[in-house]
């Protein structure tokens, strides 16, 4: 194998039960690398089994940095993981050539690779506005009305997460322009080398596997650790799929059966929301999860962008 001679990071994106973990864990041993996670919910010690953490064994396999790093208690923005991601890299590429950055959350990969323009500080009084119509109105409320803001950040934005929304429409109403054209403008350089490497499955494949992991979700104890979590519920980070469906169950809104096929649902939603951010950057290099010699191609690929 040819000797790189930059320190390259090494992006694995791509939609949720793609199979990136796994990937970016056998990139990581034949590039004698470590993984760092950008997935903005595995940094939470209290959510594990809902958020598909690499298991022990995975773990054990190679060195992980950002998974159980942070507490639900804790707030943990966006900005402040491209502060510290941006730091460990400093210090990972003092002993490797590559780093591997894992993960689905698009935001947390951009923040990582590019990073964001400084946006507007808006006055308090818009935030309580809006926090007022969310309790008021609801969730659907806030969703339409940043359908007619910034229609480019609907489509990408999580929408079951009220506190982006809000912070969305916070920048709209403070600014008069939407949050996507503040992303849209310059790009940080930075001091290494990216590859951008996505997976994805032909959708009724990765729709079973989505299917099929929240019932093995459920097996593992979800609802016992979603119990657990009940007098957190409050918190950003419990905004999540697989979290929110069975509180409404805990609450008698629902019954467990449809709660659980909200979550495969609300997942699969969420997995064509990701394929939609992650295609609208033309950088990533994609490839068939399913195919016999995915390893061998990816590899290739870095070894090629990398010359």
């Amino acid at each position: 194998m040819p000797q790189l001679t930059h320190k390259t990071l090494i992006v694995v994106a791509g939609p949720t039960a793609v199979g990136k973990t796994a990937v970016a864990i056998e990139l990581a041993k034949h590039f004698n690398t470590v993984v760092v996670s950008a997935d903005s919910r595995q940094f939470f010690r209290e959510m594990a089994i809902g958020t598909a953490k690499p298991n022990a064994a995975e773990l054990a396999e190679v060195k992980h940095y950002f998974i159980d790093s942070h507490s639900i208690a804790q707030p943990f923005s966006v900005g402040d993981f491209e502060k510290q991601g941006l730091a460990l890299l400093d210090e990972l590429f003092k002993t490797h050539d590559h780093v591997i950055l894992a993960g689905g959350s698009g935001l947390y990969i951009k923040a990582i690779c590019e990073g964001f323009d400084d946006l507007p500080t808006a006055d308090p009084s818009i935030r309580e506005k809006l926090n007022k119509e969310l309790e008021e109105k609801g969730i659907e409320s806030l969703q339409q009305k940043l359908k007619l803001a910034d229609p480019v950040y609907y489509e990408e934005v999580d929408l079951g997460n009220p506190q982006r929304i809000i912070r969305a429409l916070e920048v709209f109403e403070s600014s008069g322009k939407p949050i996507s054209s503040y992303r849209q403008a310059t790009v940080n350089k930075r001091s290494f080398n990216i590859i951008k490497l996505a997976l994805n499955l032909p959708r009724e494949v990765l729709y079973n596997r989505i299917n099929e992991r929240v019932n093995i979700m459920v097996q593992q104890g979800l609802l016992a650790e979603v119990s657990a979590l009940l007098p957190y519920r409050h918190l950003n980070a419990l905004n999540t799929v697989g979290y929110t469906e069975l509180f409404d169950y805990f609450d008698g809104k629902t019954s467990l059966d449809k709660a659980i096929e909200m979550i495969k649902q609300n997942t699969r939603r969420f997995a064509k929301r990701q394929l939609t951010w992650f295609r609208k950057d033309s950088s990533f290099h994609w490839f068939q999860a399913n195919e016999p010699d995915l390893l061998d191609q990816m590899i290739s690929t870095v070894e090629k962008q990398a010359v």
